[in-house]
């Protein structure tokens, strides 16, 4: 008897190893759950651009705007402007050699307009950054134009866990340039004249 009861308890024992173990979450000043770290690893590259996507055509499909698909070069130009923003430590359009979003767009090779480009430095997840931007009138614009059809979407992760995103939305039909022609020169409309 002592040696079934001695089994059972030394199994007891090892399966209460085995269970997670359970923790509280650590709590702010103000009484509410501190945020949990989103750590980004190296596998997670695309399961976190096409979540972004599919969010992305939800809001615009709830809009009525048509759809946007992923494009690689505006992917390229996303993920070298969230580079230079961690580099500068500041969130802004311009980069550390003072290109502007149409300049790196057009650096990856991309031949349509820029549409626009939204950038974020937080440590929040890229569903709550998009719902952050859908906040600000001026990014719901750009998120939400009718004329893009392609989106660029990436990030760089600090090893503090801040990360600085940056979503790029490009019309390939437009010309680069508004007034301009598909070789980037400018079009003069010619008036009638009496």
């Amino acid at each position: 008897m002592t040696r079934r009861f001695m089994m059972i308890l030394c199994s007891a024992l090892v399966l209460a190893a085995c269970a997670a173990p359970t923790t509280s979450p650590q709590l702010g000043p103000d009484g509410k759950p501190l945020p949990r770290l989103y750590r980004i690893g190296p596998g997670d590259k695309g399961r976190i651009q096409f979540r972004a996507l599919d969010s992305v055509n939800a809001l615009r499909r709830a809009a009525g705007a048509p759809p946007v698909e992923l494009d690689s070069r505006l992917n390229a130009a996303a993920a070298t402007h969230a580079r230079d923003m961690a580099l500068q430590n500041r969130p802004w359009h311009f980069g550390s050699d003072g290109s502007s979003p149409i300049d790196r767009v057009q650096r990856v090779g991309y031949s349509g307009r820029l549409v626009g480009e939204a950038i974020s430095e937080t440590y929040e997840t890229e569903l709550e950054t998009l719902g952050a931007w859908m906040e600000e009138p001026a990014t719901r614009g750009v998120i939400l134009d009718p004329s893009a059809r392609d989106m660029g979407f990436s990030w760089h992760q600090e090893s503090n866990g801040k990360i600085w995103w940056t979503m790029v939305l490009g019309a390939p039909d437009l010309a680069p340039i508004p007034g301009t022609g598909p070789t980037g020169v400018a079009q003069v409309a010619e008036a009638a004249l009496p």
